[in-house]
């Protein structure tokens, strides 16, 4: 009974430590106070405007301009993207589409939401949404799962009169991610997060010093170390549930010693 004391005693613990990791399934914080979103967007991957998780960047252009931002995103993360974009008074049918590149630039299937959608005549907006799946610690190399570092996102117009070129439009970006925990953790780590110039080396960082080279976002907490995770704890837990139902299991089986029935000396 002592050992059942003690083992229960040891599961209390477990299960208030796995208390933070279940918090882990709410929606993931705003960017830190000093960071600001950008009120313009890049043409291009190079010069894709850099925003913070949480924060609306917004942009003004024309009609028919590709507009690029770039985040970060890391492992457990399941990013949402949404889009708004505001068009003129007097406009024909517009089909824009929400576009989603990982590190590598490939294109992030939207696991759901509604990422092209067609504005039909004199409509004042259209919204667009992707929900990328969730992002991997490793990946086969022939995969195209997607995996932690900078993340692209490219609004455009598809079919376009040319009454409607050029016409301003503004546009509003945000992205957010929801922490899927050990639920998507997997065996394995990037040995660095796939973010523009991983694989330059500066002077800097000959002589020890770390310094971004082509870009410096990243989480607010720093990339994670790609080993830890809820399935620990709850991998304990399990384990100490085990135990524990063995050890009641035999304390109710082993019986009550000699039967009084057998004579001494049997």
């Amino acid at each position: 009974m002592r050992a059942i004391r003690v083992l229960s005693a040891a599961l209390l613990t477990l299960g208030l430590a796995a208390a933070p990791a279940s918090a882990d399934s709410s929606p993931s914080p705003s960017a830190s106070a000093d960071g600001k979103a950008p009120t313009q967007a890049g043409t291009s991957f190079r010069t894709a405007a850099e925003m913070d998780q949480g924060r609306t960047a917004t942009a003004s252009a024309s009609t028919g301009d590709y507009l690029y931002w770039s985040f970060p995103a890391d492992t457990g993360q399941r990013p949402t993207v949404r889009a708004t974009v505001k068009l003129p008074d007097a406009h024909a049918a517009q089909t824009w589409q929400l576009d989603v590149y990982d590190g590598l630039r490939r294109h992030q299937s939207c696991q759901y939401g509604a990422a092209t959608r067609t504005a039909e005549q004199g409509t004042a907006t259209v919204d667009l949404t992707c929900v990328l799946r969730t992002v991997r610690a490793w990946s086969e190399p022939w995969a195209n799962d997607p995996l932690p570092g900078t993340y692209y996102v490219r609004l455009t117009v598809l079919n376009l009169g040319s009454a409607d070129l050029g016409l301003p439009v503004r546009a509003e970006v945000r992205a957010d991610s929801r922490n899927i925990g050990g639920a998507a953790a997997v065996d394995g780590s990037l040995g660095k997060p796939l973010v523009p110039g991983i694989a330059v080396e500066s002077p800097a960082e000959k002589d020890g010093a770390k310094s971004a080279v082509l870009s410096a976002i990243e989480p607010d907490d720093g990339w994670s170390s790609h080993w830890w995770s809820s399935r620990w704890v709850w991998t304990a837990v399990g384990g100490a549930l085990a135990a524990l139902a063995g050890i009641g299991g035999y304390a109710l089986t082993r019986g009550r010693g000699r039967p009084a029935y057998v004579p001494p000396g049997a």
